[in-house]
């Protein structure tokens, strides 16, 4: 159970759900999880395969992806699951957008994941248009949160998440 008065919101960075009971059990409660293609695989699950040799077309990805991401909902209900887009700096905004309206329809608690650079931008700002909530990863800066705040004005609260990288600055 939260601890009554407690303002700051409780996030586990993982893409594996036996981490998120052992956060439950251990606090009693989370707000919500963030996921991301890297957490994705140092899953137990794509460990072993990965451990045999084989590897996974983008299609098994998604899909492992998706159960992950199911398995973490059905725990949480109530708190939010971040679902990052698969993006590098050459990934267009329209490209990341259609990969977040399909992750968004995976469970009811998504907040889709967009990097905090310009076309990660335009795509947040189209997704919160559609009411898709979004978590802008990534933030570096200052600048970058502006623009973020910029980007996604007229979303809800809670809407909009920022994943700042303070430790990496």
């Amino acid at each position: 159970m939260k601890p009554k008065g407690l303002k700051t919101r409780i996030f586990l960075d993982s893409g594996n759900p036996d981490e998120t009971r052992e956060a439950l059990r251990l606090l009693g409660f989370l707000d919500g999880q963030t996921t991301n293609p890297t957490l994705i695989s140092k899953n137990p699950d794509a460990r072993e395969r990965l451990n045999r040799g084989l590897k996974f077309t983008r299609k098994e990805l998604l899909h492992l992806y998706r159960v992950v991401v199911n398995e973490i909902s059905g725990l949480i209900p109530e708190g939010s699951v971040s679902i990052e887009v698969y993006a590098d700096l050459s990934t267009p905004a329209e490209q990341m957008l259609e990969q977040g309206r399909e992750m968004v329809t995976w469970i009811p608690n998504a907040h889709i994941k967009f990097p905090s650079a310009r076309e990660g931008l335009k795509a947040a700002e189209e997704a919160v248009k559609e009411r898709i909530r979004v978590n802008m990863t990534l933030c570096f800066t200052q600048k970058q949160a502006a623009a973020i705040y910029a980007a996604t004005r007229g979303a809800a609260r809670g809407d909009v998440f920022v994943s700042p990288f303070i430790g990496r600055l």
